[in-house]
C-alpha cells in the first residue's frame, strides 16, 4: 500500500493541483526583454528617452527608513496630482499598479454584465485574457478595412447592443485614432452600457476622453505612467470616471491588494505629473521622430497606417513581415510581428531615438535592396 502511494506522489500530472480555471487559460505574451549588447530594442513601446529628471530626484528623496513602512493606501498624494492635472475631482481618480492592474479591476468591476463585452477584433490582447480569466462573455467587432474602429459598429442595433465596450484610443498594435466626436458617439449611443476607454498612448497624438467624464456617468478612462511619462519601470496607471465607478473599482482593489503602489513608484509619479515642460516636450520629440521614420520607411515602399502613438504599424507589398522581423533581428534590432489573421504581415516598430530609427531604416533598406525573393515568404 506505501509503495503505491509513494508510486501515485512520484508521478503526479503536472497540472492536476490547478484550479479548473487556469486550464483554460491562454495567457498574454509580453514584449521580449532580450539581453542583447548593442540592442536596438523598438518592440514594446517604451520611451526613448528616460523620464523626468524630477522623477528622479523624488524616487531617490524617498530611499530612505520611510521604506519600512507600508505606503498610502489610497495613493492621496498622487490622486491629488492628477485631479489637478485634469481638472476632475480627487473622488474621480483611481490609481493602480500600471493600467494592466487597472484594466483588471475594471473587468472585474464594470465590464461583467450579461449582454457581453464588445471590443475590436485587432487590438489590445490583453482583454481577451481577461474575459477568459473572469469568465466574460464577448463579442469582437472587426475593425474597418482601412484598420479603423467605426463608432457605429458599436451603436445598439435592434435587439443586439452591448452590456459594455472597451477599446484603446489610439488603438493597439495599429496607432490609428478617433476623434473625441466620434468617442463621444460611442458613450452618448450606449446610457446602457459600460464603456472603457483605453488611453495608454493617446499623450502622442489626439484628444483624451477626459473632458466627457463629466457628461456621461458610464465613460472610464485609463492612462499609464509607463508611455508617455517614460516610467515603465515603476508600473503605475489609473483612472478617471464619475465617483461612482471609482467606487466600484476601490471595492474591487481592496478586496485584492490594499497597496498596489509602493513608496518610490508614488514619489516619481507625482514628480513626474508636476514637471509638465518635460512631459510636453519629450512628447513633442517622439512625434517629431515618429513623422520622420513615417517619411522614411514610405520612401521604401512601406504602407504604415496613420499613427497617434508612439510606435507605426507597417507593411511591405513585396516583403514577408515575418522574414523582415527575423533579418532585423539578425541585426540586432527588434520589432513586433503578431501571427493574427489580416495582420501577420505587418511590424509593430515603436519609435525610439533618430539614431535608433535611423538603424531601423538602413537595415530594411540593405534587405530590400539585397533579395526581394527570399523576402517573399508568405
Amino acid at each position: 500500500m506505501l509503495l503505491r502511494l509513494c508510486a501515485t506522489f512520484n508521478k503526479p500530472s503536472m497540472s492536476q493541483y490547478w484550479s479548473p480555471v487556469v486550464h483554460a487559460l491562454t495567457p498574454y505574451v509580453p514584449g521580449e526583454q532580450p539581453k542583447l549588447d548593442k540592442l536596438v530594442k523598438l518592440n514594446t513601446n517604451e520611451h526613448p528617452w528616460g523620464p523626468s529628471p524630477r522623477a528622479l530626484e523624488a524616487i531617490r528623496a524617498a530611499t530612505d527608513e520611510t521604506l519600512r513602512l507600508y505606503p498610502d493606501p489610497n495613493c492621496d498624494t498622487l490622486k491629488a496630482a492628477l485631479a489637478l492635472h485634469h481638472g476632475v475631482a480627487h473622488s474621480e481618480v483611481f490609481v493602480g499598479n500600471g493600467s494592466d492592474e487597472v484594466l483588471a479591476h475594471a473587468f472585474m468591476a464594470l465590464l461583467n454584465h450579461p449582454q457581453g463585452l464588445w471590443f475590436p477584433d485587432i487590438s489590445y490582447s490583453f482583454y481577451p485574457v481577461y474575459c477568459r480569466l473572469y469568465g466574460i462573455s464577448s463579442r469582437k467587432i472587426a475593425l474597418a478595412p482601412d484598420f479603423s474602429i467605426r463608432a457605429d459598429d458599436y451603436l445598439p442595433q435592434g435587439d443586439q447592443a452591448a452590456g459594455a465596450i472597451i477599446f484603446p484610443n489610439p488603438n493597439a498594435p495599429t496607432g490609428r485614432a478617433l476623434p473625441l466626436a466620434e468617442l463621444e458617439r460611442i458613450v452618448a449611443g450606449n446610457p446602457q452600457a459600460m464603456v472603457l476607454i483605453d488611453e495608454a498612448y493617446v499623450d502622442f497624438g489626439c484628444e483624451s476622453a477626459v473632458r466627457l467624464v463629466a457628461k456621461y456617468p458610464n465613460l472610464l478612462v485609463a492612462h499609464t505612467f509607463s508611455k508617455s511619462r517614460s516610467l515603465a519601470g515603476l508600473r503605475v496607471g489609473y483612472a478617471i470616471g464619475q465617483t461612482h465607478l471609482i467606487e466600484a473599482l476601490e471595492r474591487v482593489k481592496n478586496s485584492f491588494n490594499s497597496y498596489p503602489v509602493d513608496r518610490l513608484a508614488l514619489a516619481g509619479a507625482v514628480a513626474s505629473v508636476q514637471d509638465q515642460d518635460y512631459f510636453k516636450a519629450s512628447c513633442a520629440e517622439v512625434i517629431a521622430v515618429r513623422e520622420t521614420l513615417v517619411r522614411d520607411l514610405r520612401a521604401l515602399g512601406f504602407e504604415v497606417l496613420p499613427s497617434a502613438a508612439n510606435f507605426i504599424f507597417t507593411q511591405h507589398p513585396k516583403a514577408s513581415g515575418a522574414v523582415l522581423t527575423d533579418g532585423l533581428r539578425a541585426r540586432a534590432i527588434i520589432v513586433r510581428h503578431f501571427k493574427l489573421p489580416r495582420i501577420d504581415n505587418f511590424m509593430r516598430i515603436t519609435v525610439g531615438t533618430p539614431e535608433q530609427c535611423q538603424a531601423l531604416v538602413a537595415a530594411l533598406k540593405s534587405m530590400l535592396q539585397s533579395d526581394y525573393a527570399k523576402l517573399e515568404g508568405r
